[in-house]
């Protein structure tokens, strides 16, 4: 049973890491980020950090990768957030 918990955790990884494409997308393709909180995304990413400490003390790979990817996009958000805002200005 214990690894059927890890199952449940990679399909709710992958589902919530999902979450965060469209808008990246979006923000690339379009380079509108004005309606992006810089702040939230900051916030969120701090939160995701401590996500993955704890993902690796647990040895749980849903937690970890999850973190990963949705790392990786909430950064590249920011980053978008961060450019495209003094670009427009």
């Amino acid at each position: 049973m214990e690894n059927n918990i890890e199952y449940i955790g990679i399909v709710a990884a992958i589902l919530t890491t999902a979450g965060f494409a469209p808008q990246v997308y979006k923000s690339l393709k379009t380079k509108a980020v004005e309606g992006v909180s810089l702040l939230m995304y900051l916030v969120l990413f701090i939160g995701m950090l401590f996500w993955l400490y704890y993902g690796v003390r647990m040895n749980s790979i849903s937690i970890i990768m999850a973190n990963i990817v949705s790392g990786l996009l909430v950064l590249i958000q920011i980053v978008a957030k961060i450019i495209y805002s003094n670009t427009k200005s």
